[in-house]
């Protein structure tokens, strides 16, 4: 006798599959307030938004600063660098002394995968992450990450001097 349930279970697999990979992926949705060209960042939502015109923005999942370690406020981005080195902040060295001085870009074990920008202040950027798992989280000291193929996308939209806004 054929066990029918076995295909079911299947195509529901696939179908979860599919709707979380929707998730993971930008998408165009109505946005207001903010001048074409400007990066906003929602906290609360785990959601950055690139603004396209005064009525549309791409919305990216996020992961973003933990307990104590989110922000707000105003900046820009001062630096664009593809498969960036890293060296861990003071603060994260104190938490992690383990660590090496500097994580070659391209490492499996670098922070920053894919992309990073820097913002000014030079503390904190938007990056791509190696650990995908973790967007949609309360999971960094501060820095905004994103999925490898979403901050290649937002990197090739974004210049120097690119507004960003962090909200709540």
């Amino acid at each position: 006798m054929r066990n029918w349930s076995r295909p079911f279970v299947v195509l529901a697999a696939i179908a979860v599959g599919l709707a979380t990979g929707a998730a993971h992926a930008s998408e165009t949705v109505s946005f207001s307030g903010y001048s074409a060209g400007t990066i906003v960042v929602k906290t609360s939502e785990r959601r950055l938004y690139y603004v396209l015109s005064d009525k549309q923005a791409l919305r990216y999942p996020v992961g973003v600063g933990r307990a104590g370690k989110t922000w707000t406020g105003t900046s820009f981005i001062v630096r664009m660098v593809q498969r960036p080195d890293w060296s861990p902040p003071a603060e994260i060295r104190k938490d992690k002394p383990s660590l090496p001085q500097v994580i070659k870009g391209g490492a499996p074990n670098n922070p920053m995968g894919a992309a990073a920008m820097t913002l000014s202040g030079g503390e904190y950027a938007i990056h791509g992450t190696n650990q995908p798992g973790s967007i949609g989280g309360f999971v960094s000291y501060g820095c905004i990450r994103m999925h490898n193929k979403d901050v290649l996308d937002l990197f090739a939209r974004v210049h120097f001097g690119t507004p960003v806004v962090v909200l709540r």
